[in-house]
């Protein structure tokens, strides 16, 4: 007696379709399993016994073999338990098998036959509607993530028995539905923040605006209490409302590394902001079983470096690939994942260990001191990020000052126009925002004229920038004239963009 399931593994962001072949025959009684599978799949063999025990199934002594197939892609996770027992189940004939030659099948068992949750729902069910399958059965707790997928009927059971009689009679009950519109218009709690409560620093917040809109790099230096980290925090709260597409794309990443927490889907940009603590491959994802880091659960969204330099010098350099791809990849002995990490890095620091340089007043940091401190901050990395702005010390008039500050809606609706502009601009290529034009690209959207390039020139002789630098400051200017609707890069534009790149040379150049 012969069956087949089906269910999916994981494949760095997507899922693919793994054949859950059962063989019963006769001869000794025996279970095993085969398909190149990880410690938790082969452990899936005493889980299945049991839990078909436990559920009332009783199976005549047989030779059992199951194979997950194709044999040379590696399983790993408990997914596999729910589609096992199903296949074994068909070929003993509890189930008839036309009734699972169109399902998915996801689920861990526990040994009383419970259906417990996974990680990696989302992406396993959008990769069997990209398929063809009609329906999914997934674990309940699963439910609401996998029906956001639409074109395929999604089902959640609480056990083995329920998956069994739902099986048996699958026009008897209704598949799981959310209502996806209405998840994009809950309120979210954590935008209970907003620009219009920070006092002053209008210059970091025009280099904020500028940034967010065309998703650049940007580096906050001040003292402590200068409100760096206020300010990052609102990021998110300026850039435009998520499409359903980038919702998915998120989500897919939230579900694997199983941080869902019973949403259906991530309906805000994400913020992340890790400690200074924090490893290699936890920021850029890896480890045994690899999961995403939090350059790609910041994916469309903001990673925060607060106090830079206190970061592991080897961590943040791992960022400068990431960085310019857009994505990370992890190799492995038998697989190669690559991640999304489309983030916008925003980063604070102070201009040295006491915070206070160059106030004579306030800092006693010596000279090397000062270039110790700095030169945990590597020029490479430092290049990579487009803007780098000074935040003042706030003086008590400023703060007592009676006039309303820009609110976050305000400066969100001048993003939303200068990345339309962007959007219009690029619209035949695969370029979404400003950041991530090619130096070719460059020649052709930041042509300038002869005052322009004379400026240009001027400041990259004085302040002595490197290439890379150059395009940076192109690209920023380029935003700049978006924000005001110019089509033209102007005098005006290259001016600020290179005043964007004369904090660094300040305290890296000068000492």
């Amino acid at each position: 007696m012969f069956s087949k399931a089906y269910s999916a593994v994981i494949n760095g962001i997507n899922g693919l379709i793994v054949s859950v072949e059962a063989d019963v025959s006769d001869g000794l009684p025996l279970f095993d399993m085969v398909g190149l599978l990880n410690s938790e799949v082969k452990e899936a063999r005493e889980r299945v016994r049991i839990a078909l025990k436990n559920s009332g199934y009783k199976l005549p002594p047989k030779r059992i073999t199951v194979n997950l197939s194709p044999a040379d892609i590696r399983k790993e996770g408990t997914v596999f338990d729910l589609p096992v027992a199903i296949a074994i189940l068909t070929a003993f004939g509890y189930i008839l098998e036309e009734n699972i030659k169109t399902t998915l099948i996801i689920g861990e068992l526990s040994l009383n036959g419970r259906v417990q949750k996974v990680n990696g729902v989302l992406p396993l069910v959008y990769a069997a509607r990209q398929a063809g399958f009609s329906r999914c059965i997934v674990p309940k707790d699963n439910a609401r993530e996998g029906a956001v997928v639409s074109g395929i009927m999604t089902y959640g059971v609480s056990s083995l028995k329920e998956a069994v009689e739902l099986l048996n009679d699958i026009d008897g009950k209704q598949p799981d539905i959310v209502d996806v519109a209405r998840l994009f218009n809950e309120p979210i709690s954590e935008h209970d923040v907003d620009f219009s409560e920070v006092a002053g620093q209008y210059t970091v917040k025009r280099a904020i605006e500028i940034a967010v809109s065309g998703m650049h790099n940007i580096l906050m230096i001040g003292p402590p209490g200068s409100g760096k980290t206020m300010l990052a925090r609102r990021i998110p709260t300026i850039m435009p409302e998520l499409s359903f597409e980038e919702s998915m794309e998120i989500s897919k990443i939230y579900s694997i590394a199983g941080l869902l927490d019973n949403r259906a889907l991530i309906t805000r940009r994400p913020f992340r902001s890790p400690h200074h603590s924090i490893t290699c491959t936890a920021l850029v994802g890896g480890g045994i079983i690899p999961k995403p880091g939090e350059i790609s659960l910041a994916h469309l969204g903001v990673l925060f470096l607060d106090e830079l330099p206190e970061f592991n010098k080897n961590t943040i350099e791992v960022l400068r690939q990431p960085l310019e791809e857009k994505s990370v990849t992890i190799s492995r002995l038998n697989a190669t994942i690559r991640y999304p990490a489309g983030f916008m890095l925003v980063a604070s620091m102070n201009p040295c260990s006491c915070g206070y340089f160059p106030d004579r007043n306030k800092c006693n940091c010596s000279i090397p001191m000062v270039k110790r401190y700095l030169g945990k901050i590597s020029k490479p990395l430092l290049d990579r990020f487009d803007i780098c702005i000074e935040a003042m010390q706030i003086d008590y008039k400023e703060l007592q000052k009676k006039s309303k500050n820009e609110t976050s809606k305000v400066i969100r609706e001048r993003i939303y126009r200068a990345r339309q502009m962007q959007t219009e601009r690029y619209r035949n290529q695969d370029i979404w925002f400003n950041s991530q034009l090619t130096p070719g690209n460059i020649r052709k959207y930041c042509k300038l004229e002869s005052k322009e390039q004379a400026l240009l020139e001027q400041a990259f002789t004085r302040m002595n920038l490197s290439v890379r630098a150059y395009h940076r400051i192109l690209m920023v200017a380029r935003t700049i004239a978006d924000l005001d609707m110019s089509d033209r890069i102007t005098t005006k534009h290259i001016s600020e963009a290179v005043c964007y790149r004369s904090i660094d040379c300040k305290y890296w150049g000068e000492i």
